[in-house]
């Protein structure tokens, strides 16, 4: 594949950054929710193929086709914008302030939502044919991981929230590098070879994703999961999002800025 250096593609991480920041509010949202709705139908797969195989691993080795297929259309996750869109900003690229940063987290998390909510509803009414039948082994096994990365953690209060922010550093981390990786080659090939090995590190590790979690914690509170709407804000999606934000921009997003952009002068042999 055609490589880049790091000093080329960072600089591109900041010029997509800035684009986000002034495209337009119809824009932002439909590709928002293009790619909210595309990575819920890749994790509905890769539940089923694990449930259907016995083998998580395979579910986690085939879970990477979704994200594959929204970066290629150039839709927006939320964790993509939370490791690019600040770099506008320290860059200090013309008029991006921080609202401005802020406007397009809004606006991607409101897409992505909207997006892995219709698909929650759709795959709920497919699996019960219209709410008549009990959804199944995959309706069920969606319904023990929603209880189980909600109550499971406030059980165990702190710590149990530390545990899903951490998870969520962690998740962002492999995804924003998966983000960035793509730059690094010009084929699509390339682009899809460098985005499928960290994507599928965080999924089988378990790690908490936010825009994966619009999707599965709504399915399960409808396929009767036994815990509330406040119970998957606070004790999953919110520690998650926060989560997600930190360690996409200071694991991945800074340490690149820093080593590639604003580099301090190499020391010399005297």
């Amino acid at each position: 594949m055609s490589y880049l250096e790091p000093t080329e593609f960072v600089t591109k991480m900041v010029d997509a950054g800035e684009s986000k920041v002034y495209m337009s509010t119809k824009d932002t949202l439909i590709r928002a929710f293009m790619a909210g709705a595309t990575l819920a139908l890749a994790a509905i797969f890769a539940i089923t193929v694990a449930v259907k195989t016995g083998s998580p691993l395979l579910g986690a080795v085939l879970f990477p086709v979704g994200f594959i297929m929204l970066y290629l259309m150039k839709f927006d996750l939320l964790t993509g914008v939370f490791t690019l869109v600040p770099l506008a900003w320290l860059d200090k690229r013309p008029g991006v302030t921080v609202n401005q940063v802020l406007r397009n987290w809004g606006l991607v998390f409101l897409g992505n939502f909207a997006g892995a909510l219709a698909v929650a509803v759709m795959m709920s009414f497919i699996l019960t044919v219209g709410y008549n039948t009990d959804g199944g082994v995959i309706a069920e096994k969606v319904g023990k991981i929603g209880e189980a990365r909600t109550l499971g953690y406030k059980i165990h209060g702190a710590g149990g929230w530390f545990t899903i922010f951490i998870r969520g550093m962690l998740c962002n981390w492999m995804v924003s590098m998966g983000v960035v990786g793509a730059m690094i080659s010009t084929s699509a090939t390339g682009k899809m070879m460098a985005m499928w090995m960290p994507i599928m590190l965080f999924f089988y590790m378990g790690f908490e994703h936010s825009i994966v979690n619009m999707f599965l914690f709504p399915f399960s509170m409808i396929m009767g999961g036994g815990f509330t709407v406040m119970d998957y804000i606070v004790w999953n999606e919110l520690p998650t999002a926060l989560g997600n934000m930190v360690g996409g921009f200071v694991f991945v997003g800074l340490p690149l800025y820093y080593t590639h952009v604003r580099m301090s002068p190499d020391r010399t042999l005297k």
